[in-house]
């Protein structure tokens, strides 16, 4: 019994403790943010820079509302861009994610495959994007099919090289136990590698949903009808800065919210990893 009232009262102690460190750290990230906008203004004061090489943080401001408090249907706002930037992520992601994970697992079980996949996919790698972007919006056009294609490209490699390696770190006890009692490759990979290698998976997914979204922006950068990257090459054209920052704090914000929302998802799937009880 005094064993179980003990843990008992360390629940609640714990919980204090969890509360208390988000509070401090919650404290920590507000006081940096204070102390970069004070340093914003203090440069802008200082040197005399004008609006359209550097803006002050309330014009800033101005930009990222007028943009925001507006239909979702107006055109003129942050919304309708945004979708169509968040679509075309979303579908690049989908593809790229699904297919890495096949390669990777491939890879991961059939060794001939890896040798004849594993060069090209470090090559495909090493290669920059933004060399390659234009290329593919020759090959598939300024509509929505260069974009999903660049996002996809850039999910690949995340998604096969932490699903190749969560697949490979698998325990060989487990698999030794697989085949003790006659199971087929594929249970093998259901019920104990791919269970194994979710953690890996996720920290895949994690990065992926990023560079879909980034390679998105890029792919629109060369030209689009619409979309995040469109907004922010129209306002660099009338050398509005503080509506670029806006669109930067907007994609920044959806950047951040994808990451938690893959954390959470993490969590609710692989509960039993460190990584997502941290």
């Amino acid at each position: 019994m005094s064993a179980q009232a003990n843990a008992s009262a360390s629940i609640p102690n714990a919980r204090r403790t969890l509360s208390a460190a988000r509070v401090r750290r919650a404290a920590i990230n507000g006081g940096v943010f204070v102390l970069l906008l004070a340093c914003w203004i203090v440069a802008v004061r200082a040197f005399g820079l004008k609006s359209y090489i550097l803006p002050l943080p309330g014009d800033v401001l101005k930009a990222l509302w007028a943009g925001l408090a507006v239909s979702i249907t107006d055109k003129a706002g942050f919304y309708v861009p945004l979708w169509v930037t968040l679509g075309n992520s979303a579908l690049g992601f989908l593809l790229g994610s699904a297919l890495g994970l096949v390669l990777g697992s491939l890879m991961a079980e059939f060794r001939p495959v890896e040798t004849a996949i594993m060069p090209y996919a470090f090559a495909l790698q090493s290669l920059p994007k933004v060399a390659i972007a234009p290329l593919i919006v020759i090959w598939f056009g300024f509509g929505n099919m260069s974009k999903v294609v660049i996002a996809a490209t850039l999910t690949f490699f995340p998604m096969l090289v932490n699903s190749f390696t969560g697949l490979r770190a698998t325990e060989p006890e487990r698999i030794d136990l697989m085949r003790t009692l006659s199971a087929t490759r594929l249970e093998t990979y259901l019920r104990v590698k791919l269970p194994s290698a979710a953690p890996y998976i996720f920290a895949g997914l994690d990065m992926g949903a990023v560079y879909a979204l980034l390679g998105t922006i890029v792919a629109e950068f060369l030209g689009a009808q619409t979309g995040m990257g469109v907004t922010i090459t129209q306002l660099q054209a009338v050398s509005d800065v503080a509506g670029v920052f806006a669109c930067l704090i907007v994609l920044g914000a959806t950047g951040v919210l994808l990451h938690v929302g893959m954390r959470a998802v993490e969590r609710r799937v692989v509960h039993w990893t460190e990584r997502s009880r941290s």
